[in-house]
């Protein structure tokens, strides 16, 4: 019996690479290695209890992902650009990676759009940040990173992300207004925005690495539903067996509400609102529910995640 192809993980400790490595340790036709920073961590210690091989690695040196992903046959890749917040320190990050991973035979990025594209820097519709990016965690991906993976020539497939419908679960979810009535508060106005469970990304990109005759060198978008506030705040009354009501705030108010992703999420959500021919297209849904089998509805998400929802 043939050795396990081994995908090295990135971040198999949050929620994006949690998922992943889940859903390769659940399907089983890969061995998967998770690279962490703390392999005594819990999150560590559950996935190596799952079956995984946790190794030390950190993304600010080199040798160590070297290292990490010495033998292996691919790997995912994603940046934790929320855990410091800085475009400067991603895109050190995905340059460790790029300089790294040489010699693996599939490598998944992990990606977004480049904002930049329809929105300019002088646009002052909405606040552009250190200078030269519009919602930063998108314009390094999709500009400066997605650039150096093509220039190192890596057998890259590159996946674009959707919102979570993990976020939901806490503070961007229902609240509890003075008046006793439950209010759901994004700011996406009438607007669409494609989403998916984190788990079901997990699912997608093992059939992506099943698949690299056809993946290799294309750019997937990942949604599985585009849904309005009005049909978010349903699935949540269905779950929830109380009305939710959908209030939009408008993107000045949440960039205003002072928390610290406040600023970099509210030009997200106004990217989404008012640019959504620029992102909606570009995740299919038909394409993605193929490569999910079982993939989870919004709803279906939630009554799984009952226990979770918190209600603001």
């Amino acid at each position: 019996m043939s050795e396990k192809k081994i995908i090295a993980v990135v971040g198999a400790t949050g929620e994006q690479g949690g998922a992943v490595a889940r859903a390769l340790l659940a399907d089983g036709e890969f061995a998967v290695r998770a690279l962490a920073r703390n392999p005594e961590s819990v999150a560590a210690k559950k996935l190596a209890e799952l079956g995984a091989e946790v190794v030390a690695a950190d993304l600010y040196d080199v040798e160590s992902l070297r290292k990490g992903f010495g033998g292996a046959y691919g790997a995912y890749l994603v940046t934790p650009f929320f855990t410091h917040m800085s475009a400067a320190k991603e895109f050190e990050e995905v340059q460790n990676l790029v300089a790294a991973v040489e010699g693996l035979e599939h490598v998944v990025w992990s990606t977004l759009e480049d904002t930049r594209e329809v929105i300019s820097l002088d646009d002052d519709r909405m606040p552009t940040l250190d200078e030269k990016y519009k919602v930063p965690h998108f314009d390094v991906k999709g500009g400066e990173a997605d650039a150096l993976f093509e220039k190192a020539g890596l057998p890259t497939t590159y996946v674009r992300m959707s919102f979570y419908w993990n976020n939901l679960l806490g503070g961007m979810g229902p609240h509890r207004a003075e008046d006793g009535s439950l209010k759901l508060s994004l700011p996406m106005g009438e607007s669409r925005i494609s989403g998916i469970a984190a788990e079901d990304i997990g699912k997608a990109i093992v059939s992506v690495l099943k698949h690299p005759e056809t993946t290799i060198g294309q750019t997937i978008g990942l949604g599985v539903e585009h849904l309005t506030g009005q049909e978010v705040a349903a699935a949540f009354s269905e779950v929830l067996g109380e009305a939710v009501t959908y209030e939009p705030l408008s993107h000045n108010d949440f960039r205003a509400l002072g928390f610290r992703e406040a600023v970099e999420i509210g030009n997200m959500f106004q990217y989404y609102t008012e640019f959504d021919t620029h992102i909606l297209p570009r995740r299919d849904i038909g394409q993605t529910r193929a490569l999910v089998p079982g993939w989870l509805t919004l709803k279906e998400f939630l009554s799984l995640h009952r226990e979770d929802i918190v209600i603001g």
